[in-house]
């Protein structure tokens, strides 16, 4: 982060607003209640990217569910993923015989959602489905484990806020922005 007062001043552009953003977790929460009507899901939230998302995913969620968390490495403080997946904390609930939504902040190269969903896999959970905030599409192409909800595609940009960040800032910001590459490139 630059030494500016404000961490707004570091954004090139505001991709998402805050609106924009509420109003797709809103719709998205409505088409999850649907599918899982009858059935309590299990919200795995991948830390620590997809905490804001799935605070405010789960707030308008109007039925039985439980939540639990992982957190998954393959970045580091880079802006690019380094291709090798590690679990640094694992899920403390059993998953054996339930309905796990995991909520990922951004599906980048799709890496990480292929280990996480393989390894769940072998867990036998009853389903799994994912919900991502972002999709970076052309960064994956259509190879990977397509989510079955997904809030906006976006381009392949670094972007932050919203829980996303660079160096663990950024997460604080409460819509999603194009970092200035000067920040990263310092």
């Amino acid at each position: 982060m630059s030494n500016s007062s404000s961490m707004h001043e570091d954004i090139e552009e505001i991709l998402i607003s805050e609106p924009v953003l509420q109003a797709r977790i809103a719709a998205l929460a409505e088409a999850i209640q649907e599918d899982y009507a009858g059935r309590q899901v299990l919200l795995v939230g991948i830390l620590r990217g997809a905490m804001m998302f799935m605070a405010d995913l789960a707030r308008r969620l109007d039925m039985p569910l439980e939540m639990d968390f992982m957190a998954i490495s393959s970045y580091g403080s880079a802006t690019e993923s380094s291709g090798v997946v590690r679990i640094l904390k694992d899920l403390d609930t059993s998953i054996e015989g339930r309905h796990l939504l995991i909520v990922e902040d951004i599906i980048d190269s799709g890496l990480t959602l292929r280990y996480l969903t393989e390894n769940l896999a072998r867990r036998n959970p009853a389903s799994i489905s994912v919900c991502a905030l972002l999709d970076k599409v052309k960064a994956h192409g259509d190879d990977i484990i397509q989510p079955q909800y997904t809030g906006f595609s976006i381009p392949s940009r670094f972007v932050v806020g919203y829980g996303l960040d660079y160096a663990q800032k950024y997460r604080n910001l409460p819509y999603i922005g194009v970092l200035k590459p000067s920040v990263y490139t310092e």
